[in-house]
């Protein structure tokens, strides 16, 4: 008898790298099955997971603490019972591990993207966008799902971390030892074309992402073109800063055919996040054959070759370096870096990846 599989992630309601990791999960690994605390529908149709047997926890609210904690405790109680009827689990995410007091005596492993960062190294960070009112409820809630969070990681058969950054933080901040599996890169998808004249910036809008200090940077060179593909908290206001400047286009989400076709006819791609976890959209600029404009610090340092799949700023970079390394990035360089691009990309594939994790399921 075939063995029965599900995977399990908070939940959907961004198109990010965590996202995209867990379909390739369910989808790539025979009779897998996938559980998530809600589904957001705007941003995953439910024609997107056509195919995949679903099972939703329906633990939805708009207030983004409350649903913190209502996704976490749909994981853990009578809603996720059933979880105990597969031969094996993945968990992805840091609420969604919570279920594995569910599956005792099964396997049970756990791909984790970060250990949740407002509980640990960005604590103070997080703290400090807060009022001083929301403050105490922000100290509960980080208290309770460390101590949810922990405890369910040590239940685990098997910790995987996405890069050797995150492996650290784990080592560092819960004393867990795990094996790195880099996440998986659709590399036929991604596919070099005839470039255009503009970079391309595909991080979320987040402040943590430095997506500002990119848009500041092209306000500053109207001869340069700037493509922003993303959505998050800054996307009004980055679209509202660059109104005024034609050089500078922003769009929503987009299909994996469109962001394969705008990627392939880019320059460049520039990602200069605040120590990334590990960082898929530069692999998947190398895949296209386009270099990318990075930072050295997270899992950034993992993935670009300096000199030869792209460049490395200082990690606090300046308006006035970035302008430095797009205008000295001609058509011409940037397309004889194809090469190396395309071949450092194979190294991060979708097949290598899940050729690795069906050994895990399977030790």
């Amino acid at each position: 008898m075939a063995m029965k599989g599900v995977v399990l992630y908070d939940f959907l309601h961004a198109k990010g790298g965590a996202e995209r990791l867990t379909l390739d999960l369910v989808r790539g690994l025979e009779g897998t099955e996938l559980c998530y605390g809600y589904r957001q529908p705007e941003v995953f149709p439910a024609s997107e997971l056509a195919g995949i047997a679903c099972h939703d926890l329906e633990a939805t609210t708009p207030v983004p603490g409350w649903r913190t904690l209502k996704v976490l405790r749909a994981f853990a109680g009578r809603r996720a019972a059933f979880l105990d009827g597969y031969d094996w689990a993945i968990y992805s995410g840091v609420l969604a591990p919570v279920a594995v007091r569910h599956r005792k005596g099964q396997r049970n492993l756990y791909y984790c993207h970060t250990p949740p960062r407002f509980v640990y190294d960005l604590r103070d960070y997080y703290r400090d966008k807060f009022s001083p009112l929301l403050r105490p409820a922000l100290a509960v809630l980080a208290a309770y799902l460390k101590q949810q969070y922990e405890a369910s990681v040590a239940a685990m058969d098997v910790v995987i971390a996405n890069s050797e950054n995150v492996r650290n933080r784990l080592r560092t901040h819960l004393g867990v030892e795990s094996r790195v599996v880099h996440p998986p890169i659709d590399v036929e998808r991604f596919r070099w074309r005839q470039p255009g004249d503009y970079f391309l910036s595909l991080a979320r809008l987040e402040d943590f992402k430095r997506v500002e200090l990119i848009v500041d940077a092209f306000l500053r060179m109207p001869s340069r073109q700037l493509v922003v593909v993303s959505g998050g908290s800054q996307f009004e206001m980055l679209r509202a800063k660059a109104a005024s400047a034609p050089n500078i286009r922003f769009t929503s989400w987009l299909g994996d055919e469109a962001l394969a076709e705008l990627m392939g006819g880019a320059r460049a791609s520039i990602y200069i996040p605040r120590d990334e976890d590990f960082g898929m959209s530069p692999v998947e600029s190398m895949a296209a054959g386009k270099p990318v404009i990075g930072v050295a610090e997270g899992g950034l340092l993992e993935t670009i070759v300096p000199g030869e799949t792209g460049w490395l700023l200082p990690a606090e970079p300046t308006v006035e370096q970035l302008m430095e390394s797009v205008m000295s990035l001609s058509g011409d360089r940037a397309a004889a870096m194809r090469p190396a691009c395309e071949s450092r990309a194979q190294l991060f594939s979708k097949d290598r990846f899940l050729r690795k994790m069906k050994d895990l399921v399977a030790e």
